[in-house]
């Protein structure tokens, strides 16, 4: 069926319309907290979760549980069912037990994965850390400097958190004030691109405003 051109050019005007007006009731909390930004972050967190809950039926229950259990015939994850039911009997105070029981299996499988996820993680950056001091075998001078800066912040670095030894001695004080330079910088660099990231939103967001609804650029 053909789509009327008057129809998809009035669509589109009202979607950027209702854009806009989303947008300018969320930036109204840059002057003072109002009750139109608190409808629009309501209607953005409702419609959000409305999102999510479609995304969940459509990506991951149909085709991973649905899918498998009635039209390929996997009869077993039917299970899948009941397990996901005894979480709601955190609600009985008499029946409660039950819930506890799911809790347990999910927290020690979480626990498994969260091991899993640091040994994959952080264990290769721990061999990654032991840096070559000297040119030879390939390794250039340039190459023995600059792992010389890093050993030496990561060592500063990792002294500002060793509090075994008293960080009165004037040594150990030095050294962990140096890491703790170092950390200021690194969570500057941070900030700095969290920062930027929420620029890009803002220009985004202008760059909407001015361009598709108010079409001055």
């Amino acid at each position: 069926m053909n789509t009327s051109p008057f129809l998809v050019q009035n669509s589109l005007y009202l979607t950027t319309l209702l854009g806009a007006i989303c947008t300018l009731g969320i930036f109204s909390l840059l002057y003072k907290e109002n009750p139109i930004y608190r409808l629009f972050e309501h209607v953005f967190i409702g419609l959000a979760t409305g999102y999510g809950v479609y995304l969940t039926i459509k990506i991951i229950l149909y085709p991973l549980w649905w899918k498998r259990m009635v039209e390929e015939g996997h009869w077993y994850w039917i299970f899948a069912l009941l397990a996901g039911s005894m979480f709601y009997f955190v609600y009985s105070r008499k029946y409660v037990w039950i819930s506890r029981i799911i809790f347990g299996v999910f927290m020690g499988l979480e626990a498994g994965a969260a091991f899993k996820g640091f040994s994959t993680e952080f264990i290769p950056q721990i061999f990654a850390s032991f840096k070559p001091l000297y040119a030879a075998h390939g390794v250039t001078w340039w190459d023995v400097a600059n792992n010389l800066v890093f050993v030496t912040v990561l060592f500063t670095a990792m002294a500002y958190f060793f509090f075994s030894v008293d960080h009165k001695h004037t040594a150990v004080r030095k050294i962990a004030g140096t890491g703790r330079w170092f950390l200021m910088f690194a969570f500057g660099a941070m900030f700095g691109a969290t920062v930027g990231g929420r620029m890009s939103l803002l220009i985004g967001r202008i760059d909407f405003l001015l361009r598709d609804w108010l079409h001055i650029i």
